[in-house]
């Protein structure tokens, strides 16, 4: 948390959070706070939602829906993507090829289809073409 207030604080930066859950949905210590993700929100950053049960407190895609809905209630649906984490250091209830189930997942959670493009990789484009150099 430390350091992430460190990088907060420095000027002109849009910082991401690249594999996550949110702490008021899933309270572990893996998790940061739910003020540190609101700041990285708030700075235009990303946050993205990660796919094991460390960082979603049940391991099913249905849990990582869940994670992604609490996401985008607290940060706005404009910052929050994808953390899937797919390095085999962790397991996780699907594999790349199994998106859509999450997809459908997050339908079932009544997310609109708008928001759901965002989610599921519009957010991140978005970031990385404004924030990439040219």
């Amino acid at each position: 948390p430390a350091m992430a207030r460190e990088v907060l604080a420095m000027p002109g930066t849009r910082p991401i959070v690249s594999h996550t859950g949110i702490h008021s949905h899933c309270a572990t210590q893996r998790n940061f706070d739910d003020d540190i993700l609101k700041a990285v929100a708030d700075k235009g950053g990303m946050v993205g939602i990660g796919y094991w049960e460390e960082v979603n407190c049940v391991n099913t895609v249905a849990g990582i829906a869940d994670s992604i809905a609490a996401a985008v209630a607290l940060l706005g649906e404009d910052h929050v993507s994808l953390g899937s984490d797919f390095d085999g250091a962790v397991t996780t209830p699907l594999d790349s090829s199994q998106l859509a189930s999450l997809t459908q997942a997050l339908m079932d959670k009544g997310l609109t289809e708008p928001v759901i493009a965002k989610v599921m990789g519009g957010n991140m484009i978005r970031y990385l073409s404004e924030t990439l150099p040219d």
